[in-house]
């Protein structure tokens, strides 16, 4: 997953590069190209690099439960 996520990331900067190269030169169709590439990240590789951030459970440790909050204050007044 981490290979793959790093090969999305490398087509991306591609993308991008060759969509700034023609907004540059001015092509006709450099907007769709810089358009599919911000769709591209949005919709393909943000989710997947999410889920592969947080499918463990790691996310567990920034939530504010009860509990939490309860030590937050026992300790500020300190």
């Amino acid at each position: 997953m981490k290979l793959t996520l790093k090969i999305m990331f490398v087509v991306f900067l591609i993308w991008m590069s060759i969509g700034l190269y023609l907004v540059n030169i001015e092509h006709e169709k450099a907007q769709i190209v810089m358009g599919l590439g911000v769709f591209y990240f949005s919709f393909l590789f943000m989710p997947i690099f999410i889920y592969y951030r947080y499918r463990d459970g790691k996310y567990k440790k920034y939530i504010l439960n009860d509990e939490k909050l309860r030590n937050a204050f026992k300790n500020q007044g300190k």
